[in-house]
């Protein structure tokens, strides 16, 4: 008999419970087990969940209070040097140290303790992001969190029998950075390999059946000597707990080279994405061993659309066939982590967009129906794939998913319009000329923090409390008052703080028609960050204005000039659940289009700068190094269609986060954007390389501050980082700001960061 299967599931809550628990934590005001009661809530409520659903392969340890690769690192006891872990266990005041950073401050201000944060970027090609490893010379590893023995534990008490789920070895330090960069990796492995064992060992030993070990990596390219170092890993876990069976977890591509090698690891089974991965379908029911079965993901674990149960059940029935039903795992692509949690409470949605969708919920019951189609036959859920089919093709002929006029003027793009008027090396002095200043200009990415009293307002202007004029004065205050905030702390080019805005996603999805907005989408973006991506199901196109009343307003108040802001197309494109019916790349033209005609009203409207920010831009690249040119072409060129519109006064700046930019710098260079930013400050400005390296032509400004963080950097370190920018950047093309936006901090941190970052730039114009 096939099984039904699942790798992983939310665990923010429902309702986000989880987010308010441990920000509670934080703030002090919710003890550590009232916490950690939550976590054990939700842990129940989702094992129940799937078990009510019919799933026999239910996943544990799939939760984290933070991440899961920093759940990896604390059970092996990877803490880095720094946060002096010693012999114990990583305790939580560890644990969220080595997320968020710690400061604290002595009676007379001193920093007392001062740790940065580890590194982040983004979780392959989605917008989660994971805690980066740091693997430094020599480190020895050992367990030092008990939490997949507690929570396998957990469950069996519940009466619910587990699949835990660990990253796998090899993936938890390729993901990683070595430190210093010279570390080799084989060693670590070598050190970290007994430590699995044990591992292993005592979940076999507490009644372990199957262990889920993700290994994403296998789905990138991978030199000869990584693939040889997963069979050796792999001959080894397998041999030291033989009553386990091993299933290895690829998702979000296609194997292609390191297929053969996953298919003859000596584990139990290995799962394959089809969503992302369909072309080697085929070739692995061919070529897998007789003693090998195949977890085949047929369920989107990345986007929200109803799955097509007739085609799918098609390819199960192929796989059982070949290799026999009892060797067929069926299950979701990948963790159901990137999705939303459940569709009931969308009651807002009509009745058609509502049917076209499925959350995490939904897909649960998807896997389970297959799994009984595929055990008792088609006559056994007739009545279920007859409706599927019903709302597909209902889906396919609803005229609300096609424009012809937006289909027409995307056939009317020339090349010419994605090209600026003339070369940076023109436009810089007329920018120059205009805008008027200083040398390391400094400034601030967009928004600024998003207090209680500003989700407040919100809340009752859309719960019918106020009256669109008095939210429209309230924001206007909130507006005013931060640019004052800016001026006194002594900004060259500001911003209007973004207060209007839920996310900068969202916002846009709300304005432009095409979109739809959930009550309660939320998904995990990192740590207690969560996001509600609109769902994007028909043509795009923008009805009026979206932002320049807003900007207009700004600029009116103060002498110096704000930018406007915008999300770029291709992040918009990324953080929304995008329609799977057209190609991406024409669903990013079309939002380019809309965009470029809200870049030119804000010309018009007398902006001097305009900021377009594309921090999706390299986590879109395909994970196969084959595929990234054809993406680079349209992503650049959506970008391009989008900022290209403008005058060569015009200063047009863009944004991005996150994300390692040596192997794509030529297509950030041909972006052309007048000024970018970028993290910087995590990795003490090591992603400078690149642009040494490339020699970027325009103006960058490498982020000083780390805003993911409620650690304040001090001044004397700001310089420092500067300095080292300044080795990279000439001096005329270096801004100064922070890492990212300011919505998630706290105004006092807001205002010592920036004070700081302020007097690092004097110092750098005084030449010290």
């Amino acid at each position: 008999m096939a099984i039904a299967t699942n790798l992983g599931f939310p665990r923010i809550g429902p309702k986000r419970e989880l987010k308010k628990a441990v920000e509670g934590f934080w703030a002090g005001r919710v003890g550590e087990g009232e916490m950690l009661e939550t976590a054990r809530r939700l842990r129940r409520e989702a094992w129940a969940q799937q078990k009510e659903a019919g799933l026999q392969h239910i996943p544990s340890n799939d939760f984290s209070l933070y991440d899961q690769v920093l759940d990896a690192l604390a059970l092996c006891g990877g803490a880095p040097s720094r946060y002096g872990l010693g012999d114990g266990d990583v305790d939580l005041r560890t644990y969220f140290a080595m997320a968020r950073g710690l400061q604290e401050l002595g009676p007379d201000g001193s920093r007392k303790v001062d740790l940065p944060a580890m590194e982040m970027t983004k979780w392959f090609d989605t917008n989660y992001h994971y805690i980066v490893p740091e693997i430094e010379e020599g480190m020895q590893f050992r367990i030092a969190s008990q939490k997949p023995f507690a929570e396998f534990e957990e469950a069996s008490a519940l009466g619910v029998q587990t699949r835990p789920v660990l990253i796998g070895p090899v993936s938890l330090l390729l993901l990683g950075k070595k430190v210093p960069p010279v570390v080799n990796r084989q060693p670590s492995l070598e050190a970290l390999l007994p430590v699995y064992e044990e591992i292993l060992g005592r979940l076999q030993a507490a009644g372990a059946q199957w262990v889920q070990m993700d290994e994403p990596c296998l789905v990138l390219d991978l030199p000869d000597d990584a693939r040889a170092t997963f069979q050796h890993a792999y001959e080894r876990l397998a041999a030291a707990a033989p009553q386990l069976r091993l299933l290895v977890a690829t998702y979000f591509g296609d194997l292609r080279d390191n297929l053969e090698t996953a298919l003859q690891l000596p584990v139990a089974g290995l799962h394959l994405d089809l969503m992302r991965g369909p072309a080697q379908f085929e070739r692995a029911l061919a070529e897998a061993p007789a003693s090998l079965a195949l977890s085949l993901g047929v369920v989107d674990g990345r986007n929200v659309w109803r799955t097509d149960l007739g085609a799918t059940l098609d390819a199960l029935e192929q796989a059982a066939r070949r290799i026999g039903s009892e060797r067929v795992l069926v299950a979701p692509s990948c963790s159901l982590l990137h999705v939303p949690y459940d569709l009931g409470p969308e009651k807002e949605l009509d009745d058609e967009l509502r049917s076209w969708l499925a959350f995490a919920g939904d897909k649960l019951d998807e896997v389970a129906l297959l799994t009984r189609a595929l055990n008792e036959g088609r006559d056994a859920v007739a009545g279920e794939l007859e409706e599927n089919a019903r709302i597909l093709q209902g889906r396919r002929e609803s005229p609300r998913t096609h424009n012809d006029a937006v289909r027409s003027r995307m056939a009317a793009v020339t090349e010419e319009m994605k090209r600026r008027k003339s070369p940076y090396a023109v436009r810089k002095p007329l920018q120059d000329a205009r805008l008027k200043l200083p040398a390391y200009p400094t400034t601030t990415i967009g928004s600024y923090p998003q207090t209680r009293e500003v989700r407040r307002a919100r809340a009752d202007f859309k719960a019918g409390r106020s009256t669109r004029e008095e939210y429209d004065r309230f924001l206007e205050r909130e507006t005013e008052r931060t640019l004052r905030f800016q001026e006194d702390v002594g900004l060259d080019m500001l911003v209007h703080g973004e207060f209007e805005r839920t996310d900068m996603v969202e916002y846009f999805g709300l304005k432009m028609k095409g979109f739809v907005a959930t009550k309660n989408g939320w998904v995990q973006s990192y740590g207690t960050r969560c996001v509600r991506p609109p769902v994007l199901y028909g043509d795009v196109h923008r009805p009026e204005p979206m932002t320049v009343r807003w900007s207009r307003y700004a600029q009116s108040k103060t002498d110096r000039p704000v930018k406007g802001m915008l999300t770029g197309p291709v992040t918009i494109l990324q953080w929304s659940f995008v329609r799977d019916d057209q190609p991406r790349a024409d669903t990013c033209r079309q939002i380019a289009l809309a965009l470029r005609d809200e870049v030119t009203d804000l010309e018009s409207a007398g902006m001097q700068a305009i900021q377009i920010d594309e921090p999706a831009l390299r986590e879109g690249l395909p994970l196969v190094r084959d595929d990234w040119k054809a993406y680079l072409e349209w992503a650049v060129g959506a970008f391009r269609l989008t900022a290209c519109g403008v005058q060569d006064q015009t200063q047009i700046h863009t944004h991005m986060c996150y994300s390692e930019f040596n192997e794509i710098i030529e297509a950030v260079g041909a972006m052309d954007a007048d000024v970018i930013s970028i993290e910087a400050s995590r990795s003490k400005m090591e992603l400078l390389e690149a642009f040494r390296r490339y020699r970027y032509p325009n103006s960058i400004g490498p982020g000083v501050y780390d805003i993911h963080s409620p650690r304040v950097p001090s001044q004397a370190e700001m310089v420092d980082l500067l300095k080292r920018a300044r080795d990279v950047i000439p001096a005329d093309k270096l801004w100064v700001n922070p890492d990212c936006g300011l919505k998630t901090r706290a105004w006092p941190e807001v205002e010592a960061a920036l004070r700081a970052m302020v007097a690092a730039a004097a110092d750098l114009r005084n030449g010290k």
